[in-house]
């Protein structure tokens, strides 16, 4: 694989050299932009000791797609760090909380816009940051804050990963990155954290200057890794995308 060309032929390959330990990113909000099929070859590599960086913990969709609860499932985490937890619904149940109610697994909340904040500040070299989110909650307690211009904010860091695990629409050899709408959610500031970006890509993946630049949500420089998805069954779609494409 040239700096190029970053296509890798399988996912299995493109997950084999993470190693125990390791602090990966997972792009989406549920369905829309989660890189299933790298989850799942990372279920079947067996890397353990994980720390998870997410939305949420996931599981709670029907039909039932591998997320990263099935890492957990796994024992191959160690902690998430998701602005959400535990269910949004109280219909859901989630995997991750016996675990986490067991003392199996650590957990660490942070609020949506927070979390991403801390992975682009990852991405563009600031190590911290001040925030009015969260002051005088819980989630303050404890920790640094400071009165700008008569108002309290939180010190938040920045939140930098081993890994990024990304799906996008279309892509070039070279990495250069489109997200189909509601795709382009985490993605992108996960992208920029991570010392090795991977990407799942819905089309088929272009020649190198194929791409418009005004197209390009997330340029190549970020991304190291792409598997194009195969078809179902071999290939893992979200059930909406799959109606769209019929």
């Amino acid at each position: 694989m040239s700096q190029r060309n970053k296509v890798v032929a399988s996912f299995a390959e493109a997950v084999r050299d993470i190693p125990d330990g390791a602090t990966i990113g997972f792009g989406g909000f549920a369905m829309p932009g989660t890189p299933f099929n790298l989850i799942r070859a990372l279920a079947e590599q067996g890397a353990r000791n994980l720390t998870l960086v997410a939305n949420t913990t996931g599981g709670a969709q029907q039909p039932r797609m591998p997320d990263i609860a099935l890492l957990v499932e796994n024992g191959q985490v160690r902690k998430v760090i998701c602005a959400f937890t535990a269910a949004t619904r109280a219909s859901d149940v989630l995997p991750f909380t016996k675990y986490y109610e067991a003392g199996e697994v650590e957990a660490e909340l942070v609020p949506q816009g927070t979390l991403a904040e801390r992975m682009r500040a990852a991405g563009a070299g600031i190590p911290a940051f001040y925030t009015p989110t969260a002051v005088g909650t819980e989630l303050a307690e404890g920790r640094e804050t400071r009165v700008i211009n008569g108002r309290e904010y939180l010190l938040e860091y920045a939140l930098p990963l081993d890994y990024a695990f990304v799906r996008a629409h279309r892509a070039d050899a070279f990495g250069n990155l489109r997200y189909w709408r509601s795709q382009r959610n985490f993605n992108p500031v996960m992208a920029m954290a991570a010392r090795v970006t991977i990407a799942e890509v819905d089309e088929e993946i272009l020649p190198v200057g194929a791409m418009d630049p005004d197209d390009v949500h997330t340029p190549g420089i970020f991304v190291h890794r792409l598997v194009k998805v195969p078809p179902p069954p071999e290939g893992l779609w979200p059930q909406k995308r799959q109606e769209r494409n019929r």
